[in-house]
């Protein structure tokens, strides 16, 4: 035990979980101070969600159950929250993109994303001005285009048609986007596993399968392997996700969910090396 009488087994999860967190701040200026400051932010959130009836509603009794000062839970509790939902930017993307990746009047002969005339005149109804009017009337697609050319999503081919790069909403670049994913992926596989660990009485599915003493080139073809079988395991899903969405329930008792599968190596002892 430690010496706050909390299991090390416990300080020792934490801490593994926050060292990539930590990284990445630090690789973007994230200094201490501003860590503490989101850490008390956090902790008046989830103390002020988990409170139920008669909880924590009160600041000294927030203040009492997270050890924030009473005058910052006054405080932080007064900030609108931020939220986890994607950007409407992004979300519209991996809209666009499932909906490529699915429907009918998108796809080739063999299942795969047609390649989109770029513009209706040239491809009417099967153009990518078509595809985004298709979700959106509001925003037009030569912006769409644009920035999905700057992320690498998509490129042009020569008899100028847009063709995606990837099965999968997944920019090359633009850093705010892959946050935008970092968080809803991070966060709800996070949120799984505390509530698994917690003792949730239905519990979530939550695997993974590990090993040790292989090789480099066993990981490397274990790799490939594996991108293969997530990419058919998440396009099967998304297309069941997609038939399912449309006609949705009403907003007030509408879902979300958040499947994933993902793939990390490293050396035998923990450190990481390329």
């Amino acid at each position: 035990m430690t010496d706050a009488g909390i299991p090390d087994l416990l300080t020792s999860a934490v801490r593994t979980v926050l060292r990539p967190l930590v990284r990445l701040m630090l690789s973007r200026g994230v200094t201490l101070p501003l860590a503490i400051e989101l850490l008390k932010r956090v902790y008046v959130q989830v103390a002020l969600e988990d409170s139920g009836p008669g909880g924590a509603s009160t600041d000294s009794r927030v203040s009492l159950l997270t050890g924030v000062h009473r005058k910052d839970v006054k405080r932080l509790r007064a900030l609108p929250d931020a939220g986890a939902a994607l950007p409407r930017t992004v979300s519209l993307g991996a809209q666009l993109v499932s909906l490529w990746t699915t429907a009918g009047r998108w796809l080739d002969a063999q299942g795969r994303p047609r390649a989109l005339p770029r513009l209706a005149s040239a491809g009417g109804d099967c153009s990518f001005d078509a595809l985004v009017a298709s979700v959106s009337r509001d925003i037009r697609a030569r912006p769409v285009l644009d920035e999905w050319l700057r992320l690498g999503v998509v490129h042009l081919n020569e008899a100028d048609e847009v063709v995606l790069n990837t099965a999968a909403f997944v920019p090359q670049s633009g850093f705010d986007e892959k946050l935008s994913y970092l968080a809803l992926h991070v966060g709800d596989h996070a949120m799984a596993a505390v509530d698994n660990t917690l003792g949730r009485p239905d519990p979530w599915f939550e695997r993974s399968v590990h090993y040790r003493r292989l090789s480099p080139e066993a990981v490397a073809a274990l790799r490939v392997r594996a991108s293969a079988l997530g990419m058919q395991a998440l396009q099967a899903l998304n297309a069941e996700a997609a038939h399912a969405a449309a006609p949705g329930p009403d907003e007030g008792d509408a879902r979300r969910f958040t499947f994933g599968i993902y793939f990390h190596a490293s050396v035998a002892d923990g450190q990481e090396r390329d």
